[in-house]
């Protein structure tokens, strides 16, 4: 692993271990760049969860780094508690099935 790599896995972990919800995502949650980051924004706002953003597009090293990191090749990505959730299929798949709620939920 390059020093590249290993300072932008670095990065990527301080994001998700800082931020309880976590999304790494084109544009940012007041502007989305794209069609799947809106829709993934829109139902993390219906849930009223507390998330943070990152634009992959203002950072290559973090964009491909993050699909390494996951092992998942598309953006969106979202972490919840330090783990990843998944993309935008998966969460609009727990959102209808109504277990995203479950996995947004405050862990006690």
């Amino acid at each position: 692993m390059s020093d590249v790599e290993t300072e932008t896995n670095t990065r990527i972990r301080e994001l998700i271990d800082q931020n309880r919800v976590m999304l790494f995502m084109k544009g940012n949650k007041i502007f989305p760049s794209c069609g799947f980051s809106a829709q993934v924004v829109q139902i993390l706002k219906h849930h009223g969860a507390d998330f943070q953003t990152f634009n992959v597009l203002a950072d290559p090293a973090m964009r491909q780094g993050i699909k390494v990191f996951s092992e998942w090749p598309t953006i969106p990505q979202l972490y919840v508690d330090g783990e990843f959730v998944g993309g935008c299929d998966i969460v609009t798949q727990l959102h209808n099935s109504g277990e995203l709620e479950q996995v947004l939920a405050p862990k006690s």
